[in-house]
């Protein structure tokens, strides 16, 4: 297969269907194929406890997950960097949220013990994990393009 016909599969965050995209079609915003909605916007996408795994484990492009919660004061420190991070990075990396105290048995599947904490993954699996708070985007940017 050439470059130029590879195709990868990306989940779509508003309907959640999986899509085929070509890799030279990932720059030009490239849209769900059943919902019509841009599969890239720029921010991150919420996860839920009925969500999580399809994007995690289906995306073709390594999903940089927030493990956060509401109370958090780090957290709601670190989300606007975090927000600015999904403009830097996507279309290659998918940028996810998920707050611990709705998905409480991800968070200990994944044995998250502080928030918060940024986990990256690739093809499934978890290839990084930074628990504290980013000061900027580009920090995040820089953090999780070096574990790629």
């Amino acid at each position: 297969m050439t470059a130029s016909s590879e195709s990868l599969h990306i989940v779509c965050p508003h309907c959640h269907t999986t899509n085929r995209v070509g890799v030279p079609d990932l720059r030009s915003a490239p849209d769900c194929g059943k919902c019509h909605q841009a599969l890239f916007d720029g921010h991150p996408l919420a996860l839920d406890a009925t969500t999580f795994d399809s994007h995690i484990g289906r995306n073709q492009i390594p999903v940089l997950v927030d493990f956060w919660a509401p109370w958090c004061g780090p957290c709601r420190m670190m989300a606007p960097a975090f927000e600015q991070a999904a403009g830097l990075l996507e279309p290659q990396v998918r940028l996810a949220k998920l707050n611990t105290e709705e998905a409480q048995a991800i968070a200990a599947r994944f044995n998250i013990r502080s928030i918060p904490t940024l986990a990256l993954f690739v093809g499934g699996k978890e290839v990084a994990r930074q628990a504290g708070a980013f000061r900027s985007a580009a920090d995040i940017a820089q953090w999780a393009r070096s574990h790629i």
